[in-house]
């Protein structure tokens, strides 16, 4: 059945049909504009785990969702697919983190000398499975955006995005990086991880194409990355979360705070949204909840001002999902899948939204 088809036999004012793809929607790698692809890997997380179990958790919620969006024209014809979640990856996640945890159980009990456990080994055999799975990524997305696909990761810890961002390098001469999170995520090995979900941001500025990380929402930082982004030469911007909300306390709108992040960006951007960027309530089963942090509307908000000023989402990440004890942050998650890719495609002129410049 062609694309065109599926559109006019689908009902998407019905009921969500959990057998269909995600979102409920019909169609398949072929005819999808935006390729989802899932990470099931948690391996060095540093607090509460579950985010491997996220990629899952969104696409239960996900037909849940109702299609209509009121500002952008026939959003769902897009087309959205996400690939199988993958059992190898998922097993490899499990295995390689009660390594991982025991390791960090060590550290954390200061590193007692009457444990004659081989961490350095342990540690060197993460650090290359890591690699593998950025390799791995980057070959696999770098195929799908060689075939003219928009592409959209779903995590899995804050590590996982690092090969679809090399990847982005590859197609493109530079882009930025509009990162939403808690944390900087500028640690260089934490823990001894050379791929932690600490280090991505560290480990984004080794990519010469990436030119620049504006991060906002940071309420829980290092001094040393602090420091990292004051001495980067302006390749590091971040934007307090305290600092943005004592500006609206003081009477800046919110449009006003969005028009200064979004200027600090270059034409193309990369959206890398930890969704511990936002209020934990909206989010209580990720791994590391700090309190503060933006409300939906508002990231929401922000990637329209981004949008609106004319430049170009090139691809995008969501981590740190975790299913917790309720099907709540699926929810919300599945929901901030939807509205990426939509205004990922309404950046590439794929979508109409008539309102966005009214």
């Amino acid at each position: 059945m062609s694309k065109k088809d599926k559109i006019a036999n689908f009902d998407f004012n019905g009921v969500g049909d959990s057998n269909a793809g995600l979102f409920g929607l019909p169609f398949d790698e072929n005819d999808a504009e935006v390729v989802i692809i899932p990470v099931p890997w948690e391996v060095t997380v540093s607090y509460s785990a579950g985010t491997a179990d996220g990629p899952q958790a969104v696409k239960d919620a996900s037909p849940q969702l109702d299609l209509f969006d009121p500002e952008i024209k026939d959003a769902w014809q897009l087309g959205i697919w996400m690939e199988d979640i993958s059992e190898d990856w998922k097993n490899d996640s499990t295995m390689y983190r009660e390594q991982a945890e025991k390791y960090i159980n060590w550290l954390e009990a200061g590193s007692p000398k009457d444990d004659n456990t081989d961490y350095k080994k342990m540690v060197g055999v993460i650090n290359e499975k890591g690699k593998a799975l950025a390799d791995w990524l980057k070959a696999h997305s770098l195929a799908y955006l060689k075939k003219g696909k928009m592409v959209g990761l779903l995590g899995g810890d804050h590590s996982t995005p690092l090969g679809f961002m090399q990847a982005l390098g590859e197609v493109h001469e530079e882009y930025g990086i509009l990162h939403i999170d808690a944390h900087c995520d500028l640690r260089d090995a934490y823990e001894g991880f050379e791929y932690s979900h600490a280090s991505i941001m560290f480990n984004a500025l080794k990519i010469p194409q990436m030119k620049k990380i504006v991060q906002v929402g940071i309420r829980d930082l290092a001094q040393s990355e602090a420091e990292l982004a004051e001495q980067s030469n302006g390749r590091v911007a971040i934007f307090y979360d305290f600092f943005l909300k004592e500006g609206m306390n003081d009477g800046k709108s919110w449009k006003k705070q969005c028009k200064k992040i979004v200027a600090q960006l270059p034409q193309k951007v990369y959206i890398s949204f930890d969704i511990d960027g936002m209020d934990p309530k909206l989010c209580p089963g990720t791994g590391t909840p700090v309190p503060g942090g933006l409300e939906f509307d508002q990231a929401i908000y922000l990637i329209k001002a981004l949008v609106r000023s004319g430049r170009e989402i090139i691809g995008f990440d969501l981590v740190e999902v975790a299913p917790g004890e309720s099907e709540w942050n699926g929810n919300v998650g599945a929901r901030l899948l939807y509205k990426l890719c939509n205004w990922m495609a309404v950046s590439q002129k794929k979508l109409e939204a008539p309102m966005l410049h009214a």
